[in-house]
């Protein structure tokens, strides 16, 4: 036993002197993940549950377990068919204990039915062994953008997520809003954080990354995550000085939190949670800014310009202070920009020559006015997390009823020492207050960060005709979904 710890010890000091500049040397450029296009108006494939080589659980595609990009137009259908490979007996850990390999699909943030063959993490489950067969059809008025695909099945959804279980969605037409990006070069980056809890080269890993040796939010604890971007440790994304490139990064991390810059110039936002800024405010299409904070679950679709010829550039996350309970989420870089040669797109012919759909606005001054229609706590303690009280309990009822066709005020509220995210299935919502005071720019999301003993406004918009049935609303650090932060709402 002790010439193995001893070996440990040399090994870490070892790879601490020289694993950064072996892997500086082989750094390696960012790699595009494979995609699945519809035909025929339906975009079709199988995915697998899987146990990989080094023992986690991973989406399993056409012989790799590199999760694809689904693409999709308003109005197709998507299909998967969903195998679950992955073994009944488990050495990996779950929220009750060890896992026992159940799975199913949500599709983050798109704005469908919450019902069987659909969005429904209820009832369609799959254990070790069975097959689920989802059917999504996409509203003819989806908005476009960015979306994301991951488990959830609860008890099990944090693990699964950890181990790189995620896939980006694209719902085709952003162009239909922003006619530049469709001659710009397209980047989906998958940004997940890769456990390093147990790894002996955990002390390199996080050299490599550039994390200060002290948090930021004053942990005692070293940080036990580091974000990977498509798979890869800080990979290389080549960029030609002066090139605009059309960026759409998932936060896809089970818990951590992302505040993203790239370093010397501006991201040029287009879309938050694959809601484009101009299906609200068609006279201000796109926003600049020097760095965006992406909850667990957030996307971001930015326009990135290269930097002058000879200046060095990455794409970084700051350090974000999750509050006195929270985890480290320290600073660390991402990938390394590095200059490349601009290449040609092919002009795509634009996904619909129909006017581009503007939704009307919401009478923002009334509903600040107005008493909060419903108010959500976040509490916790040793034993769990909880929402207004309660733990999640698979037979509950649901914790509020909505009717479909309107509008609500919603007030969250963090009761506790940490930051949580709070992500409602189904829908977008207007978050505009922050401990009372008006957000400079509100922004419509479908996950929000509400900050340590504080509270954040949003107005819920429940006027989509598709959406009735039983959904969810829940914390999306997933290890707090698990243990219990999450409740039902049904929308009638």
């Amino acid at each position: 036993m002790q010439r193995i710890v001893v070996f440990k010890i040399l090994l870490n000091i070892v790879l601490l002197a020289f694993f950064p500049m072996a892997v500086e040397a082989q750094a390696a450029r960012l790699t595009e993940p494979p995609q699945v296009s519809s035909q025929d108006h339906v975009a079709s494939l199988a995915l697998h549950a899987v146990r990989d080589s080094n023992g986690k659980s991973a989406f399993a595609f056409n012989g790799g377990t590199t999760p694809p990009v689904i693409r999709v137009r308003p109005g197709e259908t998507l299909k998967i068919t969903y195998v679950n490979d992955l073994p009944s007996h488990s050495n990996e850990t779950c929220a009750g204990g060890l896992c026992m390999g159940m799975t199913n699909l949500h599709f983050h943030g798109l704005e469908i039915s919450p019902n069987t063959p659909q969005d429904d993490v209820l009832t369609m489950l799959a254990t070790p062994g069975q097959t689920l067969h989802y059917t999504v059809e996409i509203p003819k008025g989806h908005p476009p953008g960015l979306y994301w695909y991951h488990p959830h099945p609860h008890g099990e959804s944090h693990r699964q997520v950890l181990d790189g279980m995620s896939g980006a969605i694209v719902v085709e037409g952003m162009e239909r809003y922003v006619p530049e990006v469709q001659h710009l070069r397209e980047r989906i980056l998958m940004l997940r954080g890769s456990s390093i809890e147990h790894d002996p080269a955990a002390a390199a890993l996080r050299q490599r990354v550039g994390i200060p040796a002290k948090s930021c939010g004053g942990e005692a604890e070293p940080a036990d995550r580091i974000f990977t971007v498509n798979g890869a440790i800080r990979p290389q994304i080549e960029i030609a000085p002066g090139e605009r490139q059309f960026w759409r990064m998932v936060n896809a991390s089970a818990d951590r939190y992302l505040d993203l810059q790239v370093d010397g110039g501006p991201l040029e936002i287009v879309a938050m949670d694959g809601m484009p800024l101009a299906v609200h405010d068609p006279a201000h299409p796109t926003r600049l800014t020097d760095h965006v904070l992406l909850s667990p679950a957030g996307r971001l679709e930015a326009i990135v310009t290269g930097p002058p010829p000879g200046a060095s550039s990455t794409l970084r996350t700051r350090c974000v202070n999750t509050g006195p309970a929270g985890d480290p989420n320290p600073e660390m870089v991402l990938a390394d920009i590095v200059p490349g040669r601009a290449e040609t797109v092919p002009v795509a012919l634009p996904s619909n020559d129909s006017p581009a759909p503007v939704r009307m606005k919401v009478d923002l001054a009334a509903k600040e006015k107005s008493s909060p229609d419903f108010v959500v706590k976040f509490t916790e303690d040793k034993n769990g997390f909880y929402i207004n009280g309660q733990k999640y309990a698979t037979d509950a009822k649901p914790m509020v009823r909505v009717r479909v066709g309107t509008y609500q005020h919603w007030r969250i509220v963090n009761q506790s020492p940490e930051l949580h995210p709070m992500h409602i299935h189904q829908v977008h919502f207007l978050a505009y207050a922050e401990n009372g005071v008006r957000v400079a720019t509100p922004e419509w999301l479908d996950t929000v960060n509400v900050p340590f003993g504080g509270t954040v406004d949003v107005i819920m918009d429940f006027t989509n005709p598709v959406i009735k049935g039983m959904s969810l609303f829940h914390c999306h650090l997933l290890n707090h979904e698990d243990k219990g932060m999450m409740a039902k709402i049904l929308f009638e």
